[in-house]
């Protein structure tokens, strides 16, 4: 469960609800009881869960979500459309607790609601985004990255969160193919056999043959050249005002833009209320809406489904193709130890 001030609750409460993904998955919820039954009764649902206390309590397979109520969150703690250090401590712990479970491999992947970032950083010193938060948790420096996800349309981006005035010392021939490579394991993870990647260019019309930047030439077109060697269906760099319409017209599956807003803007244009943002790099999916969490409309059970539900399919779609390894990891571990036996 994510920030308890806006829609995340009575999302929650929905997808919970839901017979789809009650059939489809073992769902296991991280959160407080009280602040659950508070959505199910703004969203208008019934919420019917297997409560426990911990993650030690969970059962291998239960019949219905199994609700881990780890009492972090009093109702009339919760200023409703306000940002709060205790809404922030609430959705740092159950992201924590979630990031944890599917670390030690008893879960395939993770979904959370919206978070809001300045109650994030209220909870959590030197909170910068969620990538931050997931490697200070898990104690990893693995390279990972976000993407925005509208259906079979896929955002990949070469630079996140750092000042536009950054952006181009940023971007390298290494920097493009890490992201090309990362992109291009996600895409396999879903389903896309092989992903078609369209690479934008960083300046006006991808620089006009020099003439608005050098860039494209001296470094986004080289690395399009070595990815195109190594085997990646890439191509580009192209005009990033215009990509996007071929990429939404089936030319490509995916677009990999060099910096957040130059990628976000479209994709959010195109399909605001169904956008997901996959965390992307780490042994498990990390999936949320890409849509906030609509201070401006809490509490009159009016939220959206359509993002939340994207985003927790594609997480456990991805998570079936990580069980599905972890499986014949496990199988070709248990030979190997019969034969050396």
């Amino acid at each position: 469960m994510g920030d308890p001030a806006g829609i995340s609750p009575e999302l929650a409460a929905k997808l919970i609800a839901s017979d789809e993904f009650r059939e489809g998955a073992h769902l296991v919820i991280f959160g407080d009881l009280r602040i659950l039954e508070q959505g199910a009764k703004v969203a208008g649902v019934g919420v019917d869960v297997e409560v426990v206390a911990s993650e030690q309590a969970v059962p291998e397979r239960a019949l219905r979500p199994v609700f881990i109520d780890l009492k972090n969150l009093s109702p009339d703690q919760v200023t409703p459309a306000t940002a709060t250090l205790e809404g922030g401590l609430f959705a740092t712990e159950n992201f924590r607790r979630a990031l944890l479970l599917a670390h030690s491999g008893r879960a395939d992947g993770v979904f959370f609601t919206p978070f809001n970032k300045k109650a994030m950083r209220l909870a959590y010193d030197g909170y910068d985004d969620e990538i931050r938060f997931v490697r200070d948790v898990l104690k990893t420096p693995v390279a990972a990255s976000e993407f925005n996800v509208l259906g079979r349309l896929w955002n990949a981006r070469v630079t996140s969160h750092i000042p536009l005035a950054k952006v181009s010392s940023a971007i390298t021939e290494q920097s493009i193919l890490r992201s090309l490579t990362l992109a291009d394991q996600c895409m396999r993870a879903a389903g896309f056999n092989p992903p078609r990647i369209a690479v934008a260019g960083l300046n006006p019309h991808a620089g006009d043959g020099g003439n608005f930047g050098s860039e494209e030439i001296e470094v986004i077109e080289p690395a399009v050249r070595k990815a195109l060697a190594q085997g990646f269906a890439v191509d580009g760099p192209f005009p990033s005002d215009t990509v996007f319409l071929r990429a939404k017209n089936g030319d490509f599956d995916a677009v990999l833009t060099m910096y957040h807003d130059q990628g976000q803007i479209a994709m959010k244009l195109m399909g605001f209320d169904r956008g997901v943002t996959l965390i992307g790099g780490f042994p498990f999916p990390i999936c949320t809406p890409a849509h906030g969490t609509a201070y401006e409309i809490a509490g009159r059970g009016i939220a959206n489904l359509g993002a939340s539900r994207e985003a927790l399919s594609l997480a456990i779609r991805m998570g079936s193709e990580v069980r599905a390894r972890r499986a014949q990891t496990e199988v070709a571990e248990n030979f190997a130890a019969a034969v050396n036996s």
